[in-house]
């Protein structure tokens, strides 16, 4: 009994200290690297599509782990942004980490907040996508380096 107590116990306060997600395993990060990262988007947006924007962390500047994401969308009256389509896609192969985000982040309108991510050391690129209530898609490319 004293050991369920106990294996219990540590369980609770494991919890109770909030790990960073880790957005992307070393093995992902590696072979988005080794294949050479997203090619730049040539199209050009569609007139009226919303806007993402990136307000933190500053990718000017190398970050460090762990780090707050949070990225703000914008339509274009009388469209709104439409939460359920966006999308995060990693790296050369477009990984969908979406799902990894909704895990401790909610998305609305407004956009998206993640109070403590992690990536492994290195150079990333997130492609990020949005489509309004008109079915216009926005795209952002985000790069930026770990250290």
């Amino acid at each position: 009994m004293k050991f369920m107590l106990a294996f219990i116990a540590s369980l609770m306060s494991a919890s109770l200290v909030a790990q960073p997600l880790m957005l992307v395993t070393e093995a992902e990060a590696k072979a988005s690297m080794d294949a050479g990262g997203l090619p730049t988007p040539r199209s050009t947006p569609q007139p009226g599509a919303p806007r993402i924007e990136l307000v933190s962390p500053d990718i000017k500047k190398t970050i460090a782990v762990p780090t707050k994401i949070e990225v703000r969308f914008q339509g274009n009256a009388p469209a709104e942004p439409k939460p359920e389509t966006f999308k995060a896609l990693y790296g050369a192969f477009k990984i969908d980490i979406t799902q990894r985000l909704l895990g401790v982040a909610k998305v609305t309108k407004d956009g998206i907040l993640v109070s403590d991510a992690a990536l492994p050391s290195g150079r990333h690129q997130l492609l990020l996508t949005l489509t309004d209530t008109l079915g216009r898609e926005a795209q952002h490319v985000v790069s930026f380096t770990v250290q």
